[in-house]
């Protein structure tokens, strides 16, 4: 069985990165019988990519004859092609070789069936933040549910931020 992983340089004492389509490498893993057998680290060429990074990123992943992917973030996107590959989606964090020894150890739960935004700091998915729908001419005062509402936004924006947080931590380390 073939697992990547979103990584940061790669390997099994690599971070699972907190996002895919702009990793900086993935740490493909060779496993048999629960046993790792195999690591290969190859570099996320479409990590800087202007626009279309997670799904040019999801189609190489797709190519590589992987049945699972492990991230601790997966976009909409990217999510559906996995979907539509039969790959299975894993959201979590740690170290590479710590994640996927959990993940053969049945673990960790697929991500396959949730919806995919947000993400870090080892959160789960999240469903997408509802959008109210747009006044009517009839329509007057605040949505019903506006706590509701303010309540996820803060929480989507808290996961946001951690990714952000994540994100600069990276830039740091690539400085050095």
């Amino acid at each position: 069985m073939k697992i990547a992983v979103a990584t940061n340089a790669g390997g099994l004492e690599d971070s699972v990165s907190s996002v895919f389509g702009r990793c900086q490498s993935y740490t493909i893993i060779e496993a048999d019988n629960g046993e790792i057998t195999d690591v290969t680290v190859i570099p996320n060429q479409f990590a800087s990519a202007v626009h279309g990074a997670g799904i040019q990123a999801g189609q190489f992943v797709a190519g590589q004859g992987v049945k699972a992917v492990i991230s601790g973030n997966f976009g909409p996107n990217v999510a559906a092609i996995f979907q539509q590959s039969g790959i299975e989606t894993v959201v979590a964090q740690g170290t590479v070789k710590d994640v996927v020894e959990r993940y053969l150890k049945g673990e960790l739960q697929s991500s396959s069936h949730q919806s995919f935004m947000g993400g870090g700091k080892g959160h789960r998915m999240h469903p997408p933040v509802p959008q109210p729908p747009p006044p009517s001419p009839v329509q007057s005062g605040p949505p019903a549910d506006r706590k509701e509402e303010m309540a996820m936004l803060e929480e989507e924006l808290r996961r946001m931020e951690d990714m952000l947080e994540d994100m600069k931590k990276r830039i740091e380390e690539l400085k050095k």
